[in-house]
């Protein structure tokens, strides 16, 4: 069984990785009921870690808050051992990643212009190999989730992502903030990143 990480953490640690987020979005995130997490969202505020946008329903880490976050991120690595299990694994997200990012590329430009979206046969071939890579990701992603448990979520996710696309979703391919497959599979690369400590500019992995 993966080492399940505390309520604390994974709220903030799910608000480090989405910069802004609902409380509903943290719950899914962090696979933790709604009212969970509004209770430690409303604690971490009393605490001046979070504050709230009412105007846009959004809650944002503070300056302290993200330092919190990283106190908790170190505790937890040191419970879980997560960054070192994530060494094992995390080459063969790259090798995907690397992939990834190419069918997004032919998702949005075909050719030297834009994507317009009006071939329909092209746009199904494309689709196609997105699903043909989530299948191919499926072992990397369990192996993943085995690992912590705020980790498992991002499959799950994934999962409903493509299945919204099949079913004429296109917004679930590369949509921005609304759940897209692009925007779960960016916010796995992020915590990856962030668990093991790798620097993204090193990395060159943008």
């Amino acid at each position: 069984m993966s080492y399940r990480s505390p309520t604390d953490f994974v709220v903030l640690h799910a608000l480090r990785i989405k910069g802004f987020a609902t409380t509903e979005t943290i719950a899914e995130i962090a696979e933790r009921s709604p009212q969970s997490v509004n209770d430690q969202l409303c604690a971490a505020e009393a605490g001046g870690l979070v504050r709230f946008r009412e105007g846009r329903d959004l809650w944002q880490l503070t300056d302290d808050g993200r330092q919190e976050h990283a106190r908790l991120l170190e505790l937890d690595n040191q419970s879980s051992r997560a960054d070192e299990a994530l060494r094992g694994v995390y080459p063969g997200f790259l090798a995907l990643n690397d992939e990834f990012k190419q069918i997004c590329t032919d998702w949005q430009v075909r050719g030297d212009e834009v994507n317009d979206h009006g071939d329909v046969e092209y746009d199904s071939g494309v689709i196609e190999r997105l699903e043909t890579l989530h299948r191919e990701a499926s072992t990397v992603l369990s192996d993943i989730g085995g690992i912590v448990d705020r980790l498992e979520p991002y499959g799950h996710r994934l999962q409903a992502s493509i299945e919204r696309l099949r079913d004429g979703e296109t917004s679930m391919f590369t949509g921005v903030m609304c759940g897209s497959y692009h925007d779960v599979w960016m916010e796995l690369h992020e915590d990856l990143i962030l668990t093991q400590g790798i620097d993204r500019a090193a990395e060159g992995s943008f």
